[in-house]
């Protein structure tokens, strides 16, 4: 609560209030109100300040122990759930000597403020990265991806309060680009948007950034982010755009999306609310021509539902990221299709018919949109999925199999770029993660 307030420019100290966010859901018993009138009349005229616990603004330590050592990291976890920190599942003590081992990853001052986490408003530092990064288990070499992300994640036309809040259940999806994503083991192929011990790194950042919205932010479930299935994910989605594999003129999505060179170390992030696996092969010996038009035209036919999700990033953010293996993308770039191509025919054949778009109750959304261009889009029939093709999100990552490809349903008002910035000690935290987990590239030498 202390970071809470300080978020909201009051002094750590102020008088607090809580209200349990059952009081203000539909058919409330406001009840309890009555019974705590004193407790709140007292709080707002006889609340005194508390000396600081911590001086020269140190953050306080908690001390845990324990018979032995399983036993005091039994007891560690067990705290971090008592205090809402934790996500269910253990977590690693951020201790202070694991936070600052991780706090070697970052080019800026531990103190450098990145912003305040929505909804409740709690300070975010580099400080605060690394906390959660050393909780989720990852190392030093990730914290650029994470800081990267926190920084993204944080910029105004992204509206963080309303997709922390939201009962959609939007979560962060983030797309990395450069040799950033070999050099710490960022998954691009098989299983990509999955657990892979081989490349952990997507897993802790990606839980690292989860923890940062739950316990800065304040998304809570029912508390702070009111997704009524909390679709979320413990780990969100964080993955690297397979640029081995890319038809030689396509550029990357960092090229394309935000104006990044090639092999520039950078993220970009959307939110999504759901994903959907797409058969993209066919059942017979199609020729490949047959075989990407019919996939193509199922990856359409997917995108076209009138659930409306993608109204938040109608003029500026992005319906939905597509991802295509890399054996994909070569076909069809040999056959004539580049990603500018895909995403004029995906914008054509994904118009929902304006009798579906009724039947749905969609022309009420499109109506209350406060963007005046959203709601004259309601004069198309069919209706377009987004104001322009170039809001498809198009990305080249998963295993090396034509069967499938993967859609990330929208939830974004912003597609957000940023720079990854690395440390002058990074090749020596390569270094040591090819000692701790073995030779990450076929030319590290340890």
């Amino acid at each position: 609560m202390k970071n809470a307030i300080s978020g909201l420019g009051l002094p750590p100290e102020s008088a607090m209030i809580t209200f349990p966010i059952e009081l203000f859901l539909p058919g409330s018993d406001i009840a309890p109100i009555e019974t705590r009138k004193r407790e709140f009349y007292n709080g707002l005229t006889k609340w005194q300040p508390e000396q600081a616990a911590a001086a020269g603004g140190a953050l306080p330590l908690l001390a845990v122990e324990g018979d032995d050592y399983e036993q005091a990291l039994d007891r560690a976890n067990d705290l971090m759930i008592t205090n809402l920190w934790g996500d269910g599942l253990p977590v690693r003590p951020a201790t202070p000597a694991r936070v600052e081992r991780i706090l070697r990853g970052s080019v800026l001052p531990r103190t450098h403020v990145i912003g305040k986490f929505p909804p409740r408003g709690g300070v975010t530092t580099v400080e605060t990265c690394a906390i959660a990064l050393a909780m989720a288990g990852g190392r030093a070499e990730y914290l650029p991806v994470l800081i990267a992300a926190v920084e993204a994640f944080l910029q105004p036309d992204v509206n963080a309060e309303q997709l922390q809040a939201a009962s959609g259940g939007a979560y962060p999806v983030v797309i990395v680009n450069g040799p950033i994503a070999k050099q710490i083991r960022l998954n691009s192929g098989f299983g990509c948007l999955g657990p892979d011990p081989q490349r952990p790194a997507g897993a802790s950042i990606g839980r690292a950034l989860r923890l940062i919205q739950q316990n800065v932010g304040g998304a809570l479930p029912g508390i702070g982010a009111m997704a009524n299935y909390g679709s979320m994910r413990y780990t969100n989605i964080v993955f690297a755009e397979d640029e081995d594999n890319l038809p030689p003129d396509w550029p990357t999505h960092g090229m394309e999306r935000h104006g990044f060179a090639r092999g520039q170390n950078s993220i970009s992030l959307a939110f999504s609310n759901s994903a959907t696996n797409i058969r993209r092969r066919g059942a017979k010996k199609e020729t490949p021509e047959e075989d990407t038009i019919q996939g193509m035209y199922r990856m359409a036919d997917f995108m076209r539902t009138p659930n409306l999700t993608n109204l938040l990033g109608y003029q500026h953010g992005t319906p939905g990221v597509l991802l295509i293996p890399g054996v994909v993308a070569n076909t069809m770039a040999r056959l004539g299709w580049t990603k500018p191509k895909m995403r004029e025919f995906f914008f054509e054949h994904s118009r929902i018919p304006m009798k579906d778009l009724v039947r749905a109750g969609g022309p009420a959304w499109v109506e209350q949109d406060p963007d005046p261009k959203t709601q004259a889009s309601l004069k198309l029939d069919p209706w377009p999925l987004t104001a322009k093709a170039e809001n498809f999100i198009i990305v080249v990552a998963g295993g090396g199999h034509p069967t499938n490809s993967h859609w990330l349903q929208g939830y974004s008002p912003r597609v957000t770029g940023r720079e990854i910035r690395l440390p002058e000690t990074f090749d020596e935290l390569l270094r040591e993660a090819d000692r701790d987990l073995g030779c990450g590239s076929e030319a590290c030498m340890i």
